[in-house]
């Protein structure tokens, strides 16, 4: 969905906060400020994302305080709001400076400014980071990302406590219990109903050319096994509760991977000196 196409409030009268607020448009959280003003009364999903709160709050302690908290694509910062409000200290972070713009004024509104720190960069600068954090919001970002299994990879890793995971997904709840090891000649099960599936949208979805990833539930809890997640709740469609357990197969959780590390940028293997690179030499020749 992109956001810039109906996300406005111009049908509110601009008076109290409703006018700083039409500066900033266009929102697609529709943030209910403290004078009753709302950032985008007319979003076409209703009252998004605060329905989408109301879900998980009650798979969250109500008491954050000493807890540090990521809001992940933090957008323009309802989420980070909220966690605030429970005592957490949260880093809302985003790559989009307009969103972050509105971010920082929705927070300075809430008198939150000195609990959360709103940051400019992408989920996969986490892997370069020495902070890990006691709960992580990891919502609608997943299947925007080029490269979502490194992302998940990272993002268990940077989790103590508990992770809320949601993901646009293909329609589908059915589920097969996954096998030891599977026969090179028996591929034909990845068909069955219920095997983890991806699909990748090629073109865009919602008019959002960054809608690439589709998975079905099947998928979704597999990607969370695989990097040492255990699901303790669903919240509502699309939502996972995780906490960091055993890694079924080497994930982060069970000591990083020497993939990840190198994906990452953080291996110690040298570029190999001129004189080996192969262009270099032919060029030598000539």
């Amino acid at each position: 969905m992109n956001p810039a196409r109906f996300m406005t409030h111009a049908q509110q009268p601009r008076i109290g906060l409703a006018a700083p607020a039409a500066e900033l448009e266009p929102w697609f959280h529709n943030v209910h400020l403290p004078d009753g003003t709302q950032t985008a009364p007319g979003h076409p999903l209703g009252d998004f994302p605060s329905f989408k709160w109301k879900q998980i709050a009650e798979h969250i302690p109500q008491d954050l305080t000493g807890w540090r908290a990521l809001d992940l694509g933090c957008n323009s910062g309802f989420y980070s709001v909220e966690l605030a409000r429970r005592g957490a200290h949260v880093t809302a972070l985003d790559k989009d400076p307009h969103f972050l713009q509105q971010a920082r004024w929705v927070v300075g509104q809430f008198g939150f400014t000195g609990q959360v720190d709103v940051r400019q960069g992408q989920v996969y600068d986490l892997a370069h980071w020495e902070t890990k954090f006691d709960l992580v919001l990891f919502m609608g970002v997943f299947y925007h990302l080029r490269y979502p299994l490194l992302a998940l990879d990272i993002v268990a890793a940077k989790t103590n406590r508990l992770l809320v995971f949601q993901t646009l997904t293909m329609p589908g709840d059915e589920t097969v219990t996954p096998p030891a090891d599977l026969d090179f000649d028996d591929r034909s099960a990845m068909t069955e109903p219920g095997w983890p599936k991806m699909a990748f949208i090629e073109h865009s979805l919602a008019g959002d050319p960054t809608n690439w990833w589709a998975p079905n539930h099947a998928c979704i809890e597999a990607l969370l096994r695989s990097g040492g997640l255990k699901v303790i709740g669903r919240p509502g469609h699309e939502m996972y509760v995780c906490q960091p357990g055993a890694s079924t197969n080497g994930g982060p959780h069970g000591g990083e991977s020497d993939e990840l590390t190198s994906a990452t940028g953080r291996g110690t293997v040298p570029e190999p000196p001129a004189a080996f690179n192969h262009s270099a030499t032919t060029r030598g020749a000539r």
